[in-house]
């Protein structure tokens, strides 16, 4: 080997060398934040976009779910993605809407009244407007949305199939005035309670009861604590994937798309975990004991009481009466009037 050639076999190596450590450095373990724990809707959203993610970036690549509020509530987690202290996280919508207000039209009662509503709504154009109110007002971006399903009532107490059985019950909900509006609507005065302590509230008799999906009831335990479930369907329960926008913004333009494509990716994955999974969990819930009651009516009294109460107080911060009937004509439903 001459001299000119040893120096070229050098650099060579030399110049490979260094590509790989550069690649090494660019390679991503995004930390995920979730609430839920394990066998959730918002678990399976997680896994689908890891694997996905993975696929698309050749390996170089890849998440990890922290699973069980392990990296604070879910409020918090929007916070500490603002500012790039965590790269993404998982969380129901109403822990959203107090960052970006818009969002909230997704938590009016008795807006979305199928998994196909949600998916148009989400996917189209009102919910492009909403990320993009989302990273304006927030500071994180969501790539990705986890159908859930229908929040239904649970309680330790009695079967409620009427606004009348409600009444004395202790009721957990999360800290959103959509939902603690929506109880009172229908006469009670509900409880504001942290996911992290709710199942020990439930436990402990402090609250009687709170309402979540049928995947998320059965991932948390709760037919341990809850023996009576209700069919309402009040909110159906949407919980993005966001990332952190300064998070988002380092990333090369081609990691940018990668992450945008695994967030499409997990939301189809999530719709067809939904259709798979809740009838099948539903028949669970009552072989451990749980009790399913259907509301009298079809639920009228209970969609009277909260549309009525409920909607036009919030037509202002989900950016007027005019946003509510566009999301409306979107699925095909009537206009509302002032």
């Amino acid at each position: 080997m001459t001299f000119l050639s040893r120096i070229t076999s050098g650099t060579a190596i030399a110049l490979t060398a260094t590509i790989m450590s550069i690649g090494a450095a660019d390679a991503k373990n995004f930390k995920i934040a979730v609430g839920d724990s394990g066998g959730s809707s918002q678990e399976a959203t997680g896994l689908a976009f890891i694997e996905a993610l993975e696929e698309l970036s050749g390996g170089e690549h890849t998440a990890t779910l922290f699973l069980n509020g392990q990296l604070g509530s879910e409020q918090d987690t929007v916070n500490d993605a603002a500012i790039g202290s965590l790269d993404m996280s998982i969380l129901a919508i109403n822990n959203v809407t107090p960052f970006s207000p818009t969002v909230g039209v997704f938590s009016l009662p008795y807006v979305i009244l199928s998994l196909e509503d949600a998916e148009k709504l989400t996917q189209g154009p009102i919910g492009q407007e909403l990320t993009e109110n989302t990273i304006e007002d927030a500071g994180v971006r969501i790539v990705a949305w986890t159908y859930t399903g229908f929040r239904r009532l649970t309680n330790s107490k009695k079967p409620v199939t009427s606004v009348a059985d409600l009444q004395g019950l202790v009721i957990r909900v999360p800290k959103n005035e959509i939902m603690i509006d929506t109880y009172k609507a229908w006469g009670i005065s509900p409880t504001p309670m942290a996911w992290s302590e709710t199942f020990a509230g439930l436990q402990t008799g402090v609250v009687d009861g709170q309402d979540n999906p049928y995947t998320t009831i059965n991932a948390m335990k709760f037919y341990e604590v809850q023996k009576y479930v209700t069919n309402i369907r009040y909110i159906f329960s949407i919980e993005p994937l966001i990332v952190s926008e300064q998070v988002f913004q380092e990333l090369s333009a081609e990691d940018q798309e990668i992450i945008l494509e695994a967030g499409k990716r997990a939301t189809a994955a999530s719709a067809q975990f939904l259709r798979d999974k809740e009838a099948e969990i539903k028949e669970l819930l009552v072989e451990k004991g749980m009790q399913i009651d259907d509301p009298v009516n079809n639920e009228q009294e209970f969609i009277d009481l909260a549309t009525a109460a409920v909607w036009p107080k919030f037509y202002d911060s989900i950016g007027g009466i005019e946003k509510m009937n566009a999301v409306l004509a979107e699925i095909g439903r009537e206009p509302v009037s002032e």
